[in-house]
C-alpha cells in the first residue's frame, strides 16, 4: 500500500484548503459545524464504515460514502475536493491508518476547526500481517520466512469486531449530537443485536466443519479465522495487488493437495488472475469471498448489505469446510 501522498497532491490540497476555509461557513467553539437541515453531516471512507455509520445515524444525519465502491481502497487516495468535503464535515469515520494510509496525512493538513476524526478500530488489538503466517504454521522450521511487520486492518470482517466497530462510531456520534443520545444508541443496539446473531450462525456453522483450511486470494480474513478457529492461506499479502513469487505458489500448491483444497476465493473489486492461476494448476474452482471493501449502488438498492454478505460468505466457506 502506499504510505504517503505525492507532492503535487499535497501542494494541491493545501492550495485549496486555504481557499476553502476563507469561504466556509465559520464553526462553533465546540469545533462542530452547523447541521445543513438540522442534520449531521458524516463522510465515510469505504462501505463498512458507512453501513456502520448509516445504522447509526439514519434519518438524523447525512452520510456520505467517499471511496466509489468499483474502486479497490487499499491504494486510494483523496483529491482536493475530497480532503475539502471532510474538511466541512462534522464527523469522519474511517477504519484505520493501516486501511486509508492517508488519514494521518489529511489531517494534518487541515485547519483547527476540521472535521472531528473517528478512527473504527480503535481500542481493538490489531494483528501483524504476514502473507507467509500460515505456510510457517504448516512448514515449521523447514526454512526461514521473510515478513511483513505491517499491521492488518482487516478487522471489520468479524463480526465480533464489527461490534466493537459500530461501538466506537456510536460513541462519537452521541457525542457530537448529544441531543440525540437515546436515538442513536437505540439504532446502535438493535444492529449490533443483529451482528450478535450472525456471529452465532458463524459459531454453529463452523462447529459441523470438517475441515479448517480456506485458501484465499488475499491476507483479508485473519481475523474472521482467528475469531472461529480456522486457518487462513493467503497467496498473496495485505493488498490484493500484491503477487506470491513462483515458490511461494510451488508451496501453495504442495498445501492445497495435502489439504485436498478444492476451492480458491477471490473478491470481486480484484483482479482474480492469480486465484485462477493456482486453481487452474490444482484442478480448484474459484469462489468469491467478499471483503465488503466495496458495495455496488445497485447492492445497497436491492437492500444488501454487511449482515447479507457476511451470510454469503458463509455459504461460501461452508464448500470449502463442509464434508458435501
Amino acid at each position: 500500500m502506499r504510505k504517503k501522498w505525492s507532492g503535487l497532491f499535497m501542494i494541491a490540497a493545501c492550495f485549496l484548503l486555504v481557499a476553502a476555509c476563507g469561504n466556509s461557513s465559520s464553526k462553533g467553539s465546540s469545533g462542530s459545524s452547523d447541521k445543513k437541515n438540522g442534520k449531521l453531516q458524516v463522510v465515510t471512507t469505504f462501505y463498512p464504515m458507512y453501513e456502520f455509520t448509516k445504522q447509526v445515524v439514519k434519518d438524523k444525519g447525512d452520510v456520505d460514502l467517499l471511496i466509489p465502491s468499483s474502486v479497490e481502497p487499499h491504494d486510494w487516495e483523496p483529491t482536493p475536493k475530497d480532503i475539502a468535503n471532510i474538511q466541512n464535515a462534522d464527523l469522519f469515520v474511517y477504519n484505520s491508518k493501516y486501511m486509508e494510509t492517508w488519514v494521518p496525512s489529511a489531517e494534518k493538513s487541515m485547519d483547527k476547526d476540521h472535521a472531528t476524526f473517528v478512527n473504527a478500530s480503535k481500542g481493538i488489538d490489531l494483528m501483524e500481517g504476514s502473507h507467509e503466517e500460515e505456510e510457517e504454521h504448516e512448514h515449521g522450521d523447514e526454512e526461514e520466512h521473510e515478513h511483513s511487520h505491517e499491521m492488518d486492518p482487516h478487522v471489520w470482517l468479524s463480526p465480533v469486531l464489527a461490534q466493537k466497530e459500530v461501538e466506537n462510531i456510536t460513541a462519537q456520534i452521541v457525542k457530537q449530537d448529544p441531543d440525540n443520545k437515546e436515538y442513536y444508541e437505540k439504532n446502535s443496539k438493535e444492529y449490533i443485536a443483529k451482528l450478535k446473531d450472525l456471529d452465532k450462525l458463524y459459531r454453529t456453522t463452523v462447529k459441523k466443519a470438517s475441515k479448517k483450511e480456506f485458501i484465499t486470494q488475499h491476507s483479508a480474513f485473519s481475523y474472521l479465522a482467528k475469531e472461529y478457529g480456522l486457518t487462513q492461506v493467503p497467496i498473496s499479502g495485505l493488498s490484493p495487488d500484491q503477487e506470491p513469487s513462483a515458490a511461494n505458489l510451488a508451496k501453495l500448491k504442495t498445501f492445497a493437495k495435502k489439504h485436498n483444497v478444492k476451492i480458491i476465493y477471490f473478491e470481486e473489486v480484484a483482479s482474480s488472475k492469480v486465484a485462477d492461476t493456482l486453481a487452474g494448476e490444482i484442478g480448484a474452482k474459484t469462489e468469491v469471498l467478499n471483503t465488503l471493501e466495496g458495495l455496488s449502488k445497485e447492492e445497497q438498492d436491492k437492500g444488501t448489505g454487511y449482515i447479507e454478505i457476511m451470510e454469503k460468505n458463509l455459504d461460501a466457506l461452508k464448500d470449502s469446510l463442509l464434508d458435501k
